[in-house]
């Protein structure tokens, strides 16, 4: 007796355990638990696969560019023209020994005196064109490109100490480039005395004579190297200690980006293309620009206070390389409107609220409909919208982006309007799922668009959804288990 009474006491226990444990796992916290699980797991693939093909494709997308660039004629990176004049420093070195007395050594040390120009003028007229490979483009550019001003070397010359001496026959003149195999042709290089009136025509060659640039960039470029060492160079048939012009027309075909530097005392740079968006960048912004759809054009005019270049330098030896220029470039990107890469890893960061708003939306449908929804239908509406940032990227390297972010997000929120119209049995409550995924696209697209304003939307945005969950279930008993 004492026996059948402790096995139904203990049959009644177990019956009770299994009770709770049936109702914990039908109750609200235990499905809450599900689904932030399922967050946590849907957001490993989110951020490495999604990211990791993103910029896989990015990286596609760059050696297609880079190869396109190259073969066209690179960016374009000008500075210039310089003049150097060669010399020699003759200096005495004298030793004292025992035996042979005071012995005096004559060393002559050679050194270059590089002038840059009192006025420079730059002016550059382009036409764009994109060159594709496969899908991938790059804006390309063609034309002339000027340089004209003048140089007086008195200053420079008048800096010369009484043991140099410097050789006015063998004077160049140097225009350094970041890349030399874009130039079509010369079209003009006439030098000029004013005292005498009379032009000579330069002859110029590839190379820079040493003379190159290194530092850093004030701007980025996934092509720019921070060591410009390419160029041309030619012979000054006549210099003297008076102003002299010149006057070089340059063909030229590049891409991406046009980048100056303002070496003159006084530069003043122009730059008109057919292209409807550029950006401009660099250490300096045009004083004046005018945009249309046909094209722009802008004009810089800086004077050599505003940049920390010498307007002359003695450099030893045959090493012309200088340091610390490059962060005075400046110019204009030939700017694509829509960065797919760029779009696409923007919109990746904001996964979680794809991962959430479907969950919240079955959840909430689940509470007011009465209606028990397994777990499995959270992952897959979960799992439709990672499928939506793969449309989304494969999409818009084939269309626009506006039109691959349309196909995308209809596509995933009929789909998920549909499922739950099936897992409901009624459209009285299922199209809200359709409605809360539109919202959130639409709020996705307004982020895209609006960066500056892109933490305030999703802020103020965070902020209502949460409002919204907490005044529908401010009566509800998250003790119960009705579901």
């Amino acid at each position: 007796m004492i026996f059948f009474h402790k096995s139904y006491y203990n049959n009644s226990m177990e019956t009770e355990k299994k009770e709770k444990r049936k109702k914990f796992t039908q109750g609200y916290i235990f499905k809450i638990i599900i689904l932030f699980g399922f967050i946590l797991i849907l957001l490993l693939p989110m951020t490495c696969m999604i990211r990791g093909i993103i910029y896989e494709r990015n990286e596609t997308a760059y050696s297609a560019e880079k190869g396109i660039m190259e073969a066209w004629g690179s960016e374009l990176i000008a500075a210039g023209p310089f003049v150097v004049i060669p010399g020699i420093r003759t200096e005495q070195n004298i030793t004292k020994t025992e035996r042979d007395g005071e012995k005096i050594e004559i060393i002559e040390r050679p050194f270059n005196l590089v002038l840059t120009p009192d006025k420079l003028d730059i002016r550059s007229n382009f036409k764009t064109e994109v060159r594709k490979r496969g899908i991938f483009s790059v804006p390309l550019f063609s034309g002339e490109m000027v340089f004209s001003g003048t140089f007086n070397p008195e200053t420079a010359l008048s800096s010369l100490l009484h043991n140099e001496k410097v050789y006015f026959n063998q004077v160049e003149l140097i225009i350094v480039l970041d890349s030399q195999k874009g130039i079509r042709g010369i079209d003009k290089a006439l030098w000029n005395d004013n005292a005498l009136g009379q032009d000579w025509e330069l002859f110029f060659q590839p190379g820079n004579r040493g003379l190159s640039l290194s530092g850093v960039f004030a701007d980025s470029s996934p092509y720019k190297s921070n060591y410009i060492n390419s160029g041309i160079y030619a012979a000054v048939p006549y210099f003297a200690n008076s102003e002299m012009t010149f006057d070089i027309g340059i063909s030229i075909q590049g891409g991406q980006l046009a980048r100056f530097l303002p070496i003159g005392q006084d530069s003043h740079i122009e730059i008109y293309a057919d292209w409807a968006s550029p950006s401009f960048q660099g250490a300096f912004l045009p004083g004046s620009m005018n945009i249309t759809d046909k094209g722009f054009d802008a004009a810089w005019d800086i004077s050599y206070l505003s940049r920390d270049i010498p307007l002359f330098w003695k450099n030893d030896g045959l090493e012309l390389s200088r340091h610390g220029f490059t962060d005075s470039f400046f110019g204009v990107d030939f700017f694509r409107a829509i960065d797919t890469y760029s779009l696409n890893t923007r919109a990746v960061k904001y996964a979680i609220l794809f991962l959430v708003v479907p969950f919240l939306t079955l959840f909430l449908l689940e509470i007011f409909t009465k209606k028990k929804i397994h777990p499995v239908p959270y992952l897959l509406s979960g799992i439709a919208n990672i499928i939506f940032y793969l449309l989304l990227l494969s999409l818009s390297e084939q269309i626009y982006f506006y039109l691959a972010y349309l196909t995308a997000s209809v596509s995933v929120t009929v789909l998920l309007t549909l499922y739950s119209r099936s897992l409901l049995s009624s459209w009285n409550k299922s199209w809200y799922m359709g409605l809360t995924s539109a919202f959130s696209y639409v709020l996705l697209y307004a982020v895209l668009n609006s960066e500056s304003y892109a933490l305030l939307i999703g802020s103020v945005m965070a902020f209502a959804v949460i409002a919204l969950v907490m005044f529908l279930t401010r009566r509800l008993d998250w003790y119960g288990s009705d579901l």
